[in-house]
């Protein structure tokens, strides 16, 4: 990294191979190769399989979002938190949900409707399906003391994860559970998260008017 901050390799530069760096740096070749890759990862260098290694032409850096975890998110903001599960049921995954994961008409899934507070504020009302197949503990949880969105960063390891952002105008239900003017512009989050090839959960996050997010590069 310093030496392409230092221009000592220039963009588009092919770099030394594996072997010759970690000879030059006295660790074993894994060691580079993790290197590299950390750092091809973050935009920096191109990888190409029988190409070698090149400083990227046009770097690129990545931000880094977080599953965050909205109690501490209303904490971190000065604020007391709580929520109410406002409805929860076992259902099969609907025709759109089989086709976007790959998901069998028999798969159980766990449905919850959910609205988070700021104070006694409405902070984000929470819609999330769960694969009770591959996370099957959560059907016996206790939902209603720690949230769901909680529970699963808690107790669920994952592999990947997706992530959308975008803006949606509030339906007539959105307006009456985030108190807020029917068409007002609120931020929403889509994300689905993964461990191997399994979707563990499908959330839709709909945030009150006035949040904001913040990321890091």
């Amino acid at each position: 990294m310093r030496r392409i901050s230092d221009k000592r390799w220039q963009p588009g530069d092919l770099i030394p191979g594996e072997v010759e760096l970690a000879e030059e740096f006295g660790c074993a070749r894994a060691t580079v190769n993790r290197a590299l890759r950390d750092l091809a990862d973050d935009g920096l260098l191109d990888r190409k399989r029988k190409a070698g290694t090149r400083v990227a032409l046009n770097p690129v850096r990545k931000a880094t979002v977080e599953i965050p975890v909205i109690r501490q998110d209303v904490e971190a903001r000065g604020k007391a938190y709580s929520f109410d599960v406002l409805d929860r049921k076992e259902l099969a995954p609907t025709s759109i949900l089989q086709q976007q994961y790959g998901l069998a008409a028999s798969t159980p899934l766990l449905g919850l409707w959910t609205l988070h507070r700021a104070d006694t504020n409405a902070f984000a009302y929470e819609e999330r399906w769960i694969n009770l197949a591959v996370v099957p503990d959560i059907a016996t949880a206790d939902l209603a003391t720690l949230s769901a969105n909680e529970w699963l960063v808690r107790n669920t390891p994952l592999s990947r994860g997706e992530f959308t952002f975008s803006a949606c105008n509030a339906t007539a239900a959105e307006s009456r559970v985030l108190n807020c003017d029917q068409g007002a512009a609120l931020f929403t989050v889509n994300r689905t998260t993964w461990v191997m090839d399994d979707p563990i959960t499908a959330v839709r996050l709909v945030y009150a008017p006035g949040f904001s997010m913040k990321t890091m590069v």
